[in-house]
């Protein structure tokens, strides 16, 4: 929904009212929530309110103003909350996304916090339409917290969209002919070292008719890795086949914490069907494997999802995950999003819920 919400920006730093005449503002947010059902956590079933799952809860500002020649101004300022609680997650302000740039025939140039390139190519791009129907359940985590990954496991491929990176620069190429490519580099701002804390990443995209291809890679310098002089580098490649009627979609990536040398690689695949109009159903597999300093600890990832939409901006949906796991090392089974691992090889999710967007 879009809100004339200039003179509100304007009062707050004392612009004139006619320096933002070619400006427009758009004010946007999702909302999520819904009952999860899990088969076993820390040796226990557990039955929660969990937000944020299918899709996280946002709200921000978007806007441009045209600055002729076809270039513009571009800005976001966009943060997460939990409607459980109300209160908003990584702290207050905006956490989610904040940046500024200029948009020109060629790309997009912006500066700020910002998603780098493992969620942007190999999630937004490859998914597409398919996106709304992956839940964070969906994602990876599993027996993979030695990995030193930020988050002890969540997300540590990175294409869930759980990080973004601060003080980055970024540039985004305008398509041609069905191709278009993107780097980023978030300065770690260490006085007489430059790369320390810093982090790299790249992607590429190609569509063209049914098919779509994408490859990413990300290289994150970590404080509590070596000092911050090594951390954690991923890449991955994946793609899409659209029908009218079904999407089928692949994805391999990985992870390798540049310091302990380990790794582990993800294999998935996930198709969605329209049973109506309305009406989505999402099927996926994945197997998440650890090298020989991961204890060879693999895990089998089973997913369902059905989606069924009231209107354009309002559905409900059920999940049903399932993971099992096995290795040599502490193997707790441990699904994306939920609040603790199971005490054995094996945790089942089960949710019902609904979103709007606005």
């Amino acid at each position: 929904m879009k809100k004339n919400v200039k003179w509100i920006l304007m009062a707050a730093i004392g612009v004139p009212l006619a320096a933002a005449a070619q400006s427009n503002v758009t004010m946007y947010g999702t909302l999520d929530a819904g009952i999860t059902t899990i088969s076993n956590q820390g040796g226990s079933r557990n039955t929660i309110l969990a937000t944020g799952m299918q899709i996280p809860n946002l709200f921000g500002f978007q806007g441009s103003e045209d600055l002729g020649g076809g270039t513009k101004a571009v800005f976001k300022l966009e943060t997460q909350f939990g409607l459980d609680d109300g209160q908003f997650i990584g702290g207050s302000g905006f956490t989610r996304q904040t940046y500024v740039g200029l948009a020109s025939p060629v790309g997009t140039f912006t500066m700020g916090y910002q998603y780098e390139f493992m969620f942007e190519s190999l999630s937004a791009a490859r998914l597409a339409g398919s996106l709304p129907y992956v839940s964070l359940y969906n994602l990876q985590q599993g027996p993979f917290q030695g990995l030193g990954t930020p988050y002890g496991g969540l997300d540590f491929n990175r294409v869930a969209g759980a990080f973004r990176v601060p003080n980055s620069v970024k540039f985004v190429t305008k398509d041609f002919n069905g191709f278009n490519a993107g780097v980023l580099y978030g300065m770690g701002e260490k006085t007489g070292s430059f790369g320390t804390n810093s982090t790299v990443s790249a992607g590429v995209n190609y569509a063209s008719g049914p098919w779509g291809a994408n490859a990413a890679y990300t290289y994150a310098q970590d404080t509590s890795i070596n000092e911050g002089k090594d951390g954690i580098r991923n890449w991955g490649v994946g793609g899409r086949y659209t029908t009218s009627s079904m999407q089928v979609d692949a994805i391999y990536t990985n992870t390798q914490n540049t310091f302990t040398k380990a790794r582990a690689n993800v294999y998935q695949v996930g198709a969605d069907f329209k049973i109506t109009p309305t009406t989505i159903l999402r099927g996926d597999y994945q197997l998440m494997k650890g090298n020989a300093l991961m204890a060879n600890n693999k895990a089998h990832q089973f997913g369902v999802t059905l989606d069924y939409w009231f209107s354009k901006r309002t559905d409900v949906y059920a999940n049903l995950v399932y993971q099992r796991t096995s290795g040599n090392g502490s193997t707790n089974a441990w699904i994306a999003g939920l609040p603790g691992a199971s005490d054995g090889h094996s945790q089942a999710a089960v949710r019902i819920g609904m979103r709007h967007f606005f």
